[in-house]
């Protein structure tokens, strides 16, 4: 709640600054009619950092430790013009992502590397400022869909053969926001943008007093995009 909060007020901010004419000079305008199409197109690349969030039937000793890397990030974008302020896109993509996780009441076998290629497929509405010149601020939200290439879900063998089991789908909310700068010869946009899972990602282990697996209620994914966007 509090990063929603935040983006909002920035958004906010970059409505007064345009309120109070601080960018009021004109310049000559890059691609000044790219944002009166209907549909326009794109591509993408950036990276991630995904984390778990884990909840428990009982709160252990010592909770479960996710160690993130960096990932990366690579799709297209659709865009679709509602009015000058309002945009709907899609940007169908595919995001690599690492996780190193402890089980530290566990005391043996209790590291697991967690690889997931992720096939992610985001429907956003986005939201804009009054063009500035050569750039535009925006805020973005919407949900997105997401199928676990590497989830290991229909795999027999568990954690106690050491494989780390994950659920093939996923649902997210995303909320970020970016500035669009209009170039001489296209639109590049980079951005940040929250993504938190909705439903549980874990398969448990087969034994149903699984010492990895049989406390943990629900584990959720959730992590940060930084995109490139380029139109």
């Amino acid at each position: 709640m509090k990063k929603i909060v935040f983006i909002l007020l920035l958004f906010v901010s970059f409505q007064n600054i345009e309120a109070q004419g601080i960018f009021s000079k004109e310049k000559i305008k890059n691609k000044e009619n790219f944002d009166k199409q209907r549909w326009s197109w794109g591509y993408f690349l950036g990276f991630n950092s995904y984390d778990f969030k884990f909840e428990y039937e009982e709160h252990p000793t010592e909770d479960i430790i996710v160690e993130k890397s960096l990932g990366f990030n690579v799709g297209l974008l659709g865009n679709m013009r509602i009015n000058d302020y309002i945009d709907l896109r899609l940007e169908p993509g595919v995001v690599f992502a690492n996780r190193n996780i402890t089980f530290p009441e566990v005391t043996e076998r209790n590291f697991r590397e967690v690889k997931s290629t992720y096939v992610h497929i985001p429907l956003l509405v986005k939201f804009s400022t009054k063009r500035l010149n050569n750039f535009k601020p925006f805020v973005v939200g919407g949900a997105s869909y997401a199928i676990n290439l590497s989830s290991n879900q229909d795999n027999p063998d568990d954690n106690t053969a050491g494989e780390f089991r994950m659920m093939n789908n996923a649902y997210f909310y995303e909320i970020g926001f970016g500035i669009d700068f209009y170039l001489p010869y296209f639109k590049f946009t980079p951005s940040i943008r929250g993504v938190f899972g909705l439903n549980d990602e874990l398969k448990p282990d087969n034994e149903p007093g699984s010492i990895f697996t049989s406390n943990i209620s629900q584990m959720q994914t959730r992590g940060i995009f930084i995109n490139f966007t380029f139109q």
